[in-house]
């Protein structure tokens, strides 16, 4: 006897809507936008809730498989589970209305989230755009217009959606900067997320963590408060020197 499978609907989008949509899970998943992994009690901060209301709170994101844990001793860290959550979160954003600024402090880091910042493993923001901008125009990506584009692609429109390929010279320039250029079947060496600051697409995929791992390394950047990165006096030099990206201030 054989066991016919059930077939499946569409995709059930209420089910994780309904999981991201409560503020204080809300306010986790953003504060793991970064990629980092989080104490319970730093997300229990970020959330405005009690120890015990986090506990339940991370439990439903964690059955739900938008975020995994990690023990470390007797301590528990979590984490987003993959970077399509972030792919999520990112373009949830696009669409969400922005926060009131309330006091000075809020307004320095809107501003600054909004200058630089992670999003998930590889930077966003104006920096993020910008360098995107650069490696397209220098030759190291070339952008192809995909076949999602040609069927009119729901997030950047008709004509407006690419396929970002690396080119030989721009391997070559990338792994001189030593930049590690490492991609697998489960994750592409490139993709490009839409910016929810600027509108325009930013660079994820393999390359893009690896970019951000190597401006790290280099000291160009810095990791700042809740996703945001500073850019460094080197990091304005070099970033001017290599990819003719000019960082106001």
């Amino acid at each position: 006897m054989t066991t016919k499978t059930p077939a499946l609907g569409d995709s059930d989008i209420g089910v994780v809507a309904a999981l991201m949509g409560e503020p204080a899970r809300a306010a986790v998943l953003m504060a793991l936008l970064d990629g980092r992994a989080l104490a319970a009690s730093t997300l229990a901060a970020e959330a405005g809730v009690s120890a015990s209301t986090i506990s339940a709170h991370l439990a439903r994101l964690v059955d739900g498989g938008l975020i995994s844990v990690e023990a470390s001793g007797r301590h528990r860290y979590f984490r987003l589970s993959r970077s399509e959550v972030a792919q999520a979160l990112e373009a949830l954003a696009c669409l969400a209305p922005c926060r009131p600024i309330r006091s000075l402090r809020q307004d320095t880091h809107a501003r600054a989230i909004r200058e630089a910042r992670t999003c998930y493993d590889h930077l966003a923001g104006r920096l993020g755009v910008a360098l995107l901008e650069a490696l397209v125009r220098d030759g190291v990506l070339v952008a192809s217009q995909s076949k999602r584009a040609r069927e009119s692609d729901p997030i950047l429109g008709a004509g407006r959606s690419f396929d970002y390929l690396l080119t030989d010279e721009g391997r070559s320039r990338l792994l001189g900067l030593g930049v590690q250029l490492v991609s697998s079947s489960r994750r592409p060496l490139t993709r490009y997320c839409l910016d929810w600051s600027e509108q325009r697409p930013h660079l994820a995929g393999a390359l893009g963590g690896a970019l951000l791992l190597r401006f790290l390394d280099l000291g160009w950047i810095v990791r700042g408060e809740r996703r945001v990165v500073k850019v460094t006096q080197s990091g304005r030099s070099h970033l001017a020197q290599e990819f003719g990206i000019v960082i106001d201030g």
